[in-house]
Parts: structure tokens; sequence; C-alpha cells
């Protein structure tokens, strides 16, 4: 089966109801014995764009679970694009990691010609557990791709960049203060993103408190840091100002925000509201919480504008503009006793649908 399935889906109960529950335009399949893919594409929204979004290659516990992954992800980056105001809509592409030996470069030809056979209607980009290298590999079979060896459109030092703008405008919001100067910061993931965030804010004068699962990772922000470290389970109740989550979504739920003793939280993370009425708790505890698909926008625009060949520094000053973005939410917020991410995600329907 080696063309993409479009208009076909497994016959999960509820597929068409996710479907339309998503407002998704379009959701296509791969399955290619030879190379070990299967692989999934969701093209949530094209009206003001060809749909962009990263390839995600992670193990998942079943097709269901992929399929409602890419969904998610898809819808989420048409709002996000909508939000940053790039020239691109919203889509997302899954693969499942195969269980048996495979040849990597060989698994991402063949996903570079699913992307092809689209027509352009979806360009990818690198997304957890997808390489700068494998997307050299999809280059060789599709030109729908931001984030090459040869384009140099790497978006997670950017990521960090407008995370760490979106920080500071709700440092000014939430703190009145113009500076991150000796902030606690508990910062949740220090990955590739994590880190560049660390960094950033450590040159600054923030004082880290940090947890990972990799203990590398955490050892090499305390050499270079000087952060404190927690254990992952540990880290939402550590007493700070700023809460950064630049790890898994789905961790502000009815479990963890009882637990957080923070003023503002903002962070990397995709997804970090378990659901929308989390959104609701932490307003309701007065903790100001950054919409996570406006403060990490920066890696999109990255591989948005890079994309259409605008240079670095308008990259830049197009992600440092999220802290201005943020600063109308928390604005808008305030006046209307609402929570932030219930403003954006009027903002980004508004371009979408109206």
């Amino acid at each position: 089966m080696n063309n993409p399935q479009s208009g076909y889906a497994p016959a999960y109960d509820g597929m068409f109801d996710k479907l339309e529950h998503a407002n998704l335009d379009e959701l296509h399949f791969r399955h290619d014995p030879a190379s070990g893919l299967r692989a999934i594409i969701a093209i949530h929204n094209t009206r003001l764009g060809p749909a962009l979004g990263g390839c995600r290659f992670i193990s998942y516990n079943s097709d269901e679970e992929a399929i409602d992954d890419v969904i998610r992800l898809a819808r989420g980056m048409s709002y996000k694009a909508a939000i940053a105001n790039v020239p691109q809509g919203g889509g997302k592409a899954v693969l499942l990691r195969p269980m048996q030996p495979f040849d990597r470069q060989e698994l991402f030809q063949a996903f570079g010609g699913f992307i092809q056979d689209l027509g352009g209607r979806y360009i990818t980009a690198v997304d957890s557990g997808s390489l700068i290298s494998d997307m050299d590999e999809v280059a060789t079979k599709t030109a729908y791709v931001s984030g090459t060896s040869s384009d140099g459109h790497d978006p997670s030092p950017v990521t960090a960049l407008g995370v760490y703008a979106g920080i500071r405008a709700a440092v000014r919001h939430q703190l009145k203060r113009d500076s991150v100067k000796d902030l606690r910061v508990a910062l949740q993931g220090v990955g590739n993103v994590g880190y560049a965030l660390a960094a950033l804010l450590h040159r600054d004068g923030a004082r880290l408190i940090v947890s990972d699962a990799n203990p590398q990772r955490v050892q090499r922000c305390i050499d270079q840091f000087g952060a404190s470290a927690v254990a992952t389970d540990d880290i939402y109740a550590v007493d700070c100002d700023l809460f950064a989550p630049c790890g898994l979504g789905a961790i502000l739920n009815e479990k963890t925000i009882p637990q957080l003793r923070c003023a503002i939280v903002a962070g990397a993370a995709n997804n970090q509201l378990s659901t929308d009425a989390q959104g609701d708790a932490l307003h309701q505890r007065g903790i100001l919480y950054a919409p996570d698909y406006v403060i990490n926008a920066g890696g999109l625009i990255q591989v948005s504008l890079g994309y259409l060949k605008k240079t670095d520094e308008e990259i830049k000053q197009r992600t440092l503009a999220l802290g201005s973005t943020l600063t109308d939410l928390f604005e808008r917020s305030r006046a209307d006793n609402m929570p932030p991410e219930q403003i954006a995600n009027r903002v980004a329907e508004s371009l979408l649908f109206d």
C-alpha cells in the first residue's frame, strides 16, 4: 500500500466525530513495507497557506493514539501559525517508530515521497524524535521541507529565543519587573530548547532549578549554569517565581496544578494543558499562563520564514515580537477576567474560520 490514502481512516468508533470536532481538513496515511514506514499526515487548515508542521518520530502504544496525537498537534499548528502571522496553515506528521530493525535513511526517504505526493499541501520540519539529518533524507525526495543541513533552519534556538521574550513579557506583566535577574525559574526539561532557554536565563542572572529524565542533561546545567536539581516528580512543587515546562505535553493537570508554587507558567512544551479546564484552574489561582502555542512559536517562525528565504534578522525580530503579542493577550485577559489561552483561541479562530 504505497499511495497516501486521502479520505480513509481505520475503523475506530467516532473517527469522523474526531475530525469534525477538530475542524480537520485532511488526514492521510501511508504504509510502506519495504522501509517500515507507517506515517500519518494531518492537514488541519490551509486558509492562510499550505500546512506547515513538524515530523514527530516516536513510539505509540496504538495506532489510535498516534491518530489522536497528529490531529491534536495539527490543530495546534494552525492556531500557532495564525497567531504568529505567518503565511502558512497548520499540519503535522507522525511516523510510528518501527519495532523491528530499520534503515533510517530509507524510512525518511519514503516519508519524503509521501510528502511529495501531497503536491505541496504539507511542508515538514523537525519535531520530537526527528533530526536535521532526517530532513536531509526527506529533501532528496521533495522540496516541501524546511530545516535541513543546507538551509540552516534549526528551530530549537529560535524557539528558545521566543520563549525568553515571552517570559520577559510575563514577568513585566505579572511581577512588574523589567529583568529576570535573581528570578527563580523551575525548568522542566533541558533538551535542545530547554537548554538553550536555560542559557539565556542564566546569562541575565536568573536562578535555575532544573529537572530532566536524562541525568546528563541535568549535570550539564549544574556545571555550566550553577543550577540546582530536583527529581522529575518534584519540579511542580518547587517554590519559584516561574515554572517553565519544556518537555512533554499535558503536564498541567488536576494533580500537578495544586502543587504549583509560582506566579507564572511560561515554557516551550506543546499542549501543556491536559484539558481546557486546567487553564481556568490556573486563572482562578492567579497564576499567569503564557499560552504554549503563542510563546513557543519561534521555531515555526524560523521554518516558515526560512522556507520563504527571509533574512536571519527578520526572523529574529519577528520572534522577539512574540513578547508584544503576549503582552496584548495578558492585558486583554486581565480586562476581561478570562484565561489568556481563551483570548488567544478567539484571536486564532477569527483568522482561521470567520
